[in-house]
């Protein structure tokens, strides 16, 4: 059917062959863009990487611009010190001026903190130097040997000390006497041999003389030979008269146990007619000679220890009460009291107050006392021990 305005045609009009040609040129032009533009893209394409190739190439340039003439330097400290880079502001004068005094007050502290250090190790170090210094240290006590060389010698911890306070020693015309609460408790005593010559015996008691150590013999000293004292006889007897207690001691220079026990029994023959008048102590007295030779000069400490024990055992069981005389060098270093504390100690030391640390019943602290009923030099000593009231 027709529709109103519709012409109708036998064949192809000339519209349909105008849009035929259309289409076809229109397809044309657009293969032609199409080639165009891939042209354009191929182009393009080669012009970035001419300009990346052209980049790398100057970074390279320029890296090798950037390569030091030597090998490359590792780091270093110094490198690292850039705080001069940067200028340093300047203080005003008050700031100045109280850093300064800031500076100068702990440099200040700071030398006072070191020598307060100082002064504080030197005083610990003066500590320890006495603990370490003999004559401070309380352990020690001071020794001089027969040639005058000094030596301070430990103080054995095992031997009974004397427990005398010599702030109670009284001294009355040359005689000392120990005081207990005021009372006298000791006793004056003075000794003789034929060194002394002739004594007055009632002028030594009215001196206040309580007893006598009187010499009864010695063996001698280059020859061997045991003699009597010559004053023995005149001596013990004279002090036995006027009521004196008495006690002798004998000089010895045995060279074994077998000579002293000869030396005893010497002494013990000799005091049989006195036996019951002898209430002080039978006194071993060996020394060494000063500017001389003796027989004991080449016996060992224990020679001597041994001589000195044979001696006091003998005169003990005779029923006599032993003693050891000697000064503080011969009691310390030439015996060995460790093996004698058995027996009393007659200790002779011319000082005020002696300074021997064992204990000791008898001190001999005069050889230059002077003395009525005594010409010339007396012996004196005191005794902290009553031998008559036992």
């Amino acid at each position: 059917m027709k529709l109103p305005g519709e012409e109708e045609s036998g064949g192809t009009g000339l519209p349909v062959v105008y849009m035929i040609i259309g289409v076809s040129a229109f397809v044309l032009i657009l293969l032609f863009v199409l080639l165009q533009s891939n042209g354009k893209k191929n182009s393009g394409s080669d012009y970035l990487k001419g300009l990346k190739a052209q980049q790398e190439e100057e970074a390279a340039v320029e890296a090798e611009s950037e390569q030091p003439e030597e090998t490359e330097r590792k780091l270093r400290a110094e490198d690292l010190d850039f705080w001069d880079m940067y200028p340093v502001e300047e203080e005003s004068d008050g700031e100045t001026i109280e850093s300064e005094k800031a500076t100068t007050s702990k440099s200040a502290f700071a030398e006072k903190a070191e020598k307060e250090r100082e002064e504080l190790k030197q005083k610990e170090q003066e500590a320890q130097e006495a603990l370490d210094d003999p004559s401070t240290d309380g352990k020690h006590t001071l020794v001089t040997t027969p040639d005058g060389k000094e030596e301070w010698v430990l103080i054995s911890p095992y031997l009974a000390k004397n427990t005398y306070d010599f702030t109670k020693i009284e001294e009355k015309a040359g005689l000392k006497r120990y005081l207990e609460n005021g009372r006298n408790i000791s006793y004056v005593g003075v000794d003789i041999s034929k060194q002394t010559g002739t004594v007055n015996f009632t002028g030594l008691k009215a001196a206040g003389v309580d007893y006598v150590m009187i010499r009864l013999g010695g063996r001698g000293y280059s020859t061997g030979q045991i003699s009597l004292d010559e004053n023995f006889k005149d001596n013990i007897e004279g002090a036995i008269a006027e009521g004196l207690d008495v006690g002798v001691y004998f000089y010895s220079q045995a060279i074994n146990q077998d000579e002293a026990v000869q030396e005893a029994n010497f002494v013990i023959q000799n005091l049989e007619p006195y036996k019951g008048s002898v209430k002080y102590p039978v006194a071993f007295d060996m020394e060494f000679v000063i500017n001389d030779e003796a027989r004991i000069d080449g016996l060992s400490r224990e020679d001597r220890t041994g001589i000195t024990t044979s001696f006091l055992e003998s005169i003990k069981a005779a029923g006599y009460i032993p003693m050891l005389y000697g000064d503080k060098e011969w009691l310390i270093k030439e015996v060995d009291l460790a093996k004698l504390q058995s027996y009393d100690v007659w200790l002779t030391q011319e000082t005020d107050i002696p300074d021997y640390p064992y204990q000791y019943a008898m001190w001999q602290y005069s050889t230059k006392g002077v003395l009525n009923g005594i010409k010339g030099d007396a012996n004196l000593s005191i005794c902290f021990i009553g031998y008559s009231q036992r």
